[in-house]
């Protein structure tokens, strides 16, 4: 079990996102990290160089209760357990020691066994209301193993057993636990209760297994635990200049997982960009030569040579050639970086206006098409001027000047300053709100295309008579030149916000392609960081989408990074509206997995001639209240 990336979910169960959100908030507050991620696994895991911790799958298909609190027991055990009270040093030194020794495996899950029940005795001391939580997870796992431990015995897994045995025995008191005869090794488990610290853990495993040795010959062959199960680099913590003159005493306050991190974060926080990424092999001389250097800059592009000495050129250029290998490729784009959330950080994205196709047949399908919405579109239109002026009309009343309202003659004689008079025909006024509209370029698309340009058409056509601003973007990422360290993305313009209201885009709408795959929760932030820096009051943000999530690692982070930008938006006081294009009625479980990205935000059209009509209703809702709060 060497790292997180290898659990593979084979079903087509899906995470509540909105839910797994909040239980990251909860990990970020207990362990003052920021920068955590949470996910799960199949036991609980820790992945302390990508800072995630991942919660047992243990706990699914149980009621809600136990299910709620068993995986808050996950997180009260990684987050102020292993990553504040752990020390690191210790057990780097534990793991190295058993390498050579028998039973390896079972010698770190004794261990991680024991140093478990002490980080669970120690938070609930210091924190009494993780106490329920915790108790409903002893309950459920000594049950759970009692029955595991039946059928380890029945299929010869002698170990695995016995490290169930432990397990019950350290919840539920050894004294009553008489299935394995190892006195020596009962009398000396009951030292797990005065265990306070990691060395003592270990130091209590080495007796254990010295006993446990002579009467166990095979390893186990499933774990309980797989934290730790990547190990931290030692000198993660500095660069090579910094790691010379660490002291002794320098590493001793390392030695927990948060102490190292916090160092960590506050020594490299200025280390970034590639004026680091160069090594010095000998002194040459350079362009900057004397007492005033220049501060390093994250931007800056190292490419620049040295001059002077012996130096070969042509091993110049291919060492340069090596050190950056995205250079080209990139050149033109813009990098996310880490303002586009973690999940984004290797994404390069680009920014073009979409490539119309002129051709008659083109021509023919807008004209057709429009003429087909043409009376919805008028509808559309005369109702919301009707209200906007019945809006208008009411608010106009009560004025110093205008028309006479014959019923108000009273304020004369009761009133200081009446305002008898009112406007009948007050000026209609544009509707105050901006529309960010996001639509999935992905390949899944293709069979959906036709009537999505058709719905398309008929929101840029309503928006466009009613004089209200609106982006119209299509986004996809290359699935075929994306790697570990670069995901290109593509945002096409279709119709920009800052044009004309009243500005025709048809012919760039019915333009729009099917590309690869589809990063949502990176086009969500880029959407609203546009609509961000508008001044209407009103902005929403719509994405037209035929399903979840999906490009280069991004399974089911894609639906977590996903929902923490529809999250962030709203936060910013954005509507996130999604609509869901599908050629057959969504399932179930299609609806709930959106429902938990998007919230009550999300409808679905049931086949694809309901696009359009879907979209109408959609507008109709948004645009009314607009209207209502004017």
């Amino acid at each position: 079990m060497a790292e997180l990336g290898r659990f593979i979910q084979f079903n087509n169960e899906q995470l509540n996102a909105r839910q797994m959100l909040q239980y990251e908030t909860l990990a970020k507050a207990l362990s003052s990290n920021t920068s955590i991620h949470v996910t799960e696994r199949q036991v609980i895991e820790m992945n302390v160089e990508k800072e995630e911790l991942a919660m047992s799958v243990f706990w699914r298909h149980r009621d809600k209760q136990t299910m709620h609190l068993g995986r808050l027991s996950d997180l009260y055990i990684m987050s102020l357990g292993f990553w504040r009270n752990f020390h690191l040093s210790a057990y780097r030194t534990y793991v190295s020691e058993i390498k050579e020794e028998a039973l390896p495996k079972m010698r770190k899950q004794l261990f991680f066994l024991i140093e478990e029940f002490r980080l669970i005795e120690q938070i609930q001391q210091n924190r009494p209301g993780t106490k329920k939580a915790f108790d409903v997870r002893k309950k459920t796992y000594v049950e759970t193993l009692k029955h595991q431990m039946t059928v380890y015995q029945q299929k010869g897994y002698t170990a695995d057993a016995f490290l169930n045995f432990c397990y019950i025995a350290a919840h539920e008191g050894s004294l009553h636990r008489h299935e394995y005869d190892f006195e020596n090794f009962m009398w000396q488990f009951q030292q797990i209760y005065d265990v306070r610290s990691t060395e003592q853990s270990i130091a209590l495993t080495w007796r254990l297994m010295a006993i446990v040795e002579q009467h166990i010959t095979k390893d186990v062959s499933f774990n309980l635990y797989a934290l730790l199960d990547t190990l931290p680099k030692q000198d993660m913590h500095s660069s090579k200049g910094k790691k010379a003159c660490l002291t002794e005493g320098d590493s001793e306050n390392k030695e927990t997982i948060e102490e190292m991190f916090r160092t960590w974060h506050r020594e490299t926080k200025s280390q970034e960009g590639t004026h680091l990424r160069l090594e010095l092999d000998r002194g040459n001389s350079n362009q900057s030569v004397g007492a005033e250097g220049a501060e390093g800059d994250p931007e800056q592009d190292a490419t620049s040579s040295a001059s002077g000495g012996e130096i070969d050129p042509e091993a110049i250029q291919k060492k340069q050639s090596k050190s950056l290998p995205s250079t080209k490729k990139t050149a033109g784009k813009k990098k996310a970086g880490k303002a586009f959330g973690k999940s984004n950080e290797h994404v390069t994205y680009e920014e073009k206006a979409i490539e119309i196709h002129n051709s008659t047949t083109l021509l023919r399908q807008v004209m057709r098409t429009r003429y087909e919405q043409a009376p919805f579109v008028k509808d559309f239109v005369k109702e919301f001027q009707r209200q906007m002026a019945q809006k208008n009309i009411a608010k106009r009343n009560h004025l110093s000047f205008g028309r006479l309202d014959s019923r108000s003659l009273l304020q004369f004689i009761v009133e200081n300053r009446p305002k008898p008079f009112y406007k009948k025909d007050a000026p209609a006024k544009p509707l105050d709100a901006v529309f960010g509209l996001l639509i999935d370029g992905s390949a899944s698309m293709e069979d959906k295309l036709e009537e999505t340009k058709k719905a398309v058409l008929l929101f840029h056509d309503v928006l466009r008579n009613l004089q209200i601003r609106h982006d119209i973007v299509s986004y996809y990422e290359d699935a075929y030149e994306a790697t570990k360290e670069n995901q290109p993305n593509t945002f096409e313009w279709v119709h920009r916000m800052e044009e004309n209201p009243s500005a025709d885009c048809a012919e760039s709408i019915m333009s729009i392609e099917a590309h690869e795959d589809n990063r949502d929760g990176f086009a969500i932030r880029w959407m609203a960081k546009r609509l961000q820096k508008r001044e209407e009051k009103h902005r929403f943000l719509l994405i037209f989408s035929d399903g979840e999530p999906s490009a280069f690692e991004y399974a089911n982070n894609g639906i977590i990074d996903t929902t923490e930008a529809v999250l962030e938006a709203e936060k910013k006081g954005m509507t996130v509206v999604h609509l869901f294009l599908s050629t057959e009625k969504p399932s179930e479980e299609q609806l709930l997995l959106f429902h938990s990205i998007y919230g009550k935000q999300t409808v679905a059209a049931s086949s694809v001639e309901q696009f359009s009509d879907v979209t109408l209703r959609l507008l109709k809702r948004l645009v009314r209240q607009v209207i209502q709060s004017s």
